[in-house]
């Protein structure tokens, strides 16, 4: 192996060769420990240390690094002290994740590492965001986010390369590429000859790179880096190197053929350099003993610390407390001007005057610049706070929602415009895996709004007209916001972005442009979790929200000898249980109206609590009335079929009469 020292002085190549000796050697020690049942579960990185190693090593301490599951060099060249990270592995307090995540699947703000989930994909996105928060910062730093050969197959990968492309952003993807994916071999994989030639397709530079050699790892990137900061720009890198165990301890290697074991052997990338820095006296035996032996020690020695602390014990309220931020909302008030406006006015007035109000707010979407938004709700964005904070995006939600998640992490807040809601569904997996899980992993927030334009009633047919609110309610760790009004809808979407958790805010499209109200002009804030009584009644009590709560007053004005508690819950997550409840005990009869599908819609959770909490007030069982059990037709007679609007009178007076 040829190694070029350059311009490297005697301490700097003695500095990377311990950067490179420590993670092998707590490696080393990992392994002994998970065949004494020590440890449960490892992913070893022996034989591709040099990658880690001399990236971080290239990389100023406050830039990002998104490492993988076998990048244990990024956190150990951080000078991560050694007994936080083994009680992390072992669960322990003094980790990073309360024990509720495992291994590398946690982030640091101290360190400037992020960690990946399992759903590989994302880490790339993220990348793309907290590089976009570099550049809009103008703070001259990069970013760098590792992913396998494997994952390069993942669509977030494609999306994310050409997001970095467009923007021009200053990140450096990092392919490992290691010759298998688990046990997939590469040709199994891709069939170009380089992972590399990627890059030209995105109009990406690109490098193949010998991952097993640590001075041309470290002195590319720090070139690199020197000309990325003089030229903001991503780049790709494919460093060619090979795993020496299994893609996990229990899957062992015997899908790997001998020789190509040997083969890799002989480029062990610690062994090499050992080798060559005694071979131009750097380092001597002595002083190879010397450094051995002072790393073995720190490592035995954290290593018994760790064992003196105590298990974690379940905590049920800290557990609940930590699945979102915690945040105190700000009441704003302003009443004395108002103005008689539609419900989109009032959405584009709210995220006006919160990109007003927060200068780090970043609105991104398709067509949401110059063109104003599919429903022209940023027309005029552009004029007022320029393309960098109004970003056209291409056509790829996923890496967006990740993007706009690396936002967050770098110091910025993020509005994300599904043009639709029907097409979160291609950015699924960031919302309920990436957005939703963080702060409970490691106490990180997730600054982002995802705007759901959605909803029948227009006859846009199966893909524009979903009301997908119960995907999301589901999950822990997202709030959910879905106003009738334009008065809710202004005050809620200010408190949704200044609130620090993901918010899935939902507008009805049917509502945009025929609903009026008298709206104050200035900024103000409306607290989550509070139901608006619209109608007060006697003999039962409806709950609805969206366009649900306009099905249900039109129903009542043709029926005024219906004496009804209407509730508009405003928010589904979180609900206000003590306003239906306090309804439900009043009225004694209660019936649920939701736009989406009746099973498993957010009806059925609000009718079982109430049926548990509130059974003996009852007079008759609980009512709910969703649509058809099919997707929502086009043609406007099948989509009137569909929609409960017409079943809903029939169902609240058989459940009045009962």
């Amino acid at each position: 192996m040829n190694f070029e020292r350059k311009n490297l002085s005697n301490d700097q190549l003695l500095d990377l060769y311990r950067k490179l000796l420590k993670p092998r050697l707590v490696e080393e020690k990992m392994l002994i420990l998970i065949r004494q049942g020590k440890v449960s579960k490892w992913f070893s990185g022996i034989g591709q240390e040099a990658i880690a190693v001399g990236i971080t090593a290239a990389f100023d301490k406050d830039e990002y690094i998104l490492p993988m599951h076998r990048n244990l060099g990024v956190f150990t060249t951080r000078e991560i002290p050694l007994h936080r990270l083994f009680s992390q592995w072992q669960g322990k307090s003094n980790g990073f994740t309360k024990g509720r995540d495992r291994s590398f699947h946690f982030g640091t703000q101290e360190y400037k590492i992020i960690g990946m989930i399992s759903h590989l994909g994302p880490q790339m996105g993220v990348a793309d965001g907290i590089a976009l928060a570099n550049k809009l910062s103008q703070n001259g730093k990069i970013t760098a986010v590792f992913t396998g050969e494997g994952a390069t197959s993942e669509g977030d990968f494609h999306e994310a390369l050409n997001v970095a492309s467009v923007w021009d952003l200053p990140v450096l993807f990092v392919i490992e590429n290691n010759g298998y994916g688990l046990s997939t071999p590469t040709n199994e994989q891709y069939r170009c000859e380089n992972l590399a030639d990627r890059g030209i397709g995105y109009g990406i530079e690109s490098h193949v790179v010998n991952g097993n050699n640590i001075l041309e790892v470290f002195n590319l990137i720090t070139e690199l880096k020197a000309s990325m900061i003089d030229n903001p720009r991503p780049i790709l890198l494919e460093f060619k190197t090979f795993r020496m165990r299994g893609h996990e301890e229990a899957s062992g290697t015997k899908y790997v053929p001998q020789e190509l074991m040997d083969i890799w052997a002989t480029k062990d990338p610690v062994e090499n350099y050992r080798k060559y820095l005694k071979m131009t006296m750097v380092l001597s035996d002595e002083e190879d003993d010397a450094i051995h032996a002072e790393i073995k020690k720190e490592i035995d020695a954290d290593w018994a610390k760790v064992q003196d602390e105590p298990a974690i014990i379940a905590d049920l309220d800290e557990e609940l407390n930590d699945v979102y931020c915690p945040w105190e909302y700000e009441q704003i008030d302003h009443f004395d001007k108002l103005e008689n406006i539609r419900l989109i006015d009032a959405i584009s007035q709210g995220l006006s005057q919160s990109m007003e109000r927060h200068s780090n707010l970043v609105i991104m979407g398709q067509d949401i610049a110059e063109y104003g938004g599919a429903f022209k709700i940023t027309e005029g964005f552009v004029e007022k706070f320029g393309k960098e904070r109004v970003r056209n995006t291409p056509i790829c939600e996923s890496v967006i929602v990740s993007a706009a998640n690396g936002l967050s992490i770098n110091g910025h807040k993020a509005v994300v415009e599904m043009q639709f809601a029907d097409f979160v569904s291609t950015g699924f997996n960031p919302i309920v895996n990436l957005l939703a899980k963080q702060h409970y992993r490691w106490c990180e927030k997730s600054d982002v709004v995802v705007r759901m334009p959605c909803g029948g009633g227009t006859q846009a047919g199966p893909f524009h007209s979903q009301t997908n609110e119960a995907w999301f309610t589901k999950t822990p760790g997202l709030k959910v916001v879905y106003p009738a009004f334009p008065y809710d809808a202004k005050g809620l979407l200010a408190t949704a972005i200044n609130d620090p958790n993901p918010v899935m805010f939902f507008e009805h499209k049917q509502l945009y442009r025929s609903v009026y109200q008298d709206v104050p002009k200035d900024y103000y804030t409306l607290p989550f979790g509070k139901a608006s009584l619209l109608k007060e009644g006697k003999n039962v009590t409806i709950i609805s929200f969206g366009v649900g709560v306009h099905w249900a007053l039109e129903t009542l004005k043709n029926n005024p000898e219906i004496s009804a508690d209407l509730l508009d819950l405003r928010t589904l997550q979180p609900l206000d249980w003590e306003a239906i409840y306090t309804s439900v005990k009043k009225t004694s009869r209660v019936i649920i109206l939701q736009e989406d599908t009746l099973f498993g819609g957010i009806a059925s959770d609000i009718s079982s609590m109430i049926m548990e909490n509130c059974f003996e007030y009852l007079d008759a069982p609980v009512r709910r009335v969703g649509s058809l059990e099919s997707a929502i037709p086009f043609m406007k007679s099948l989509e009137d079929q569909y929609l409960p609007k017409e079943r809903f009178e029939k169902e609240l007076k058989e459940l009045l009469e009962y």
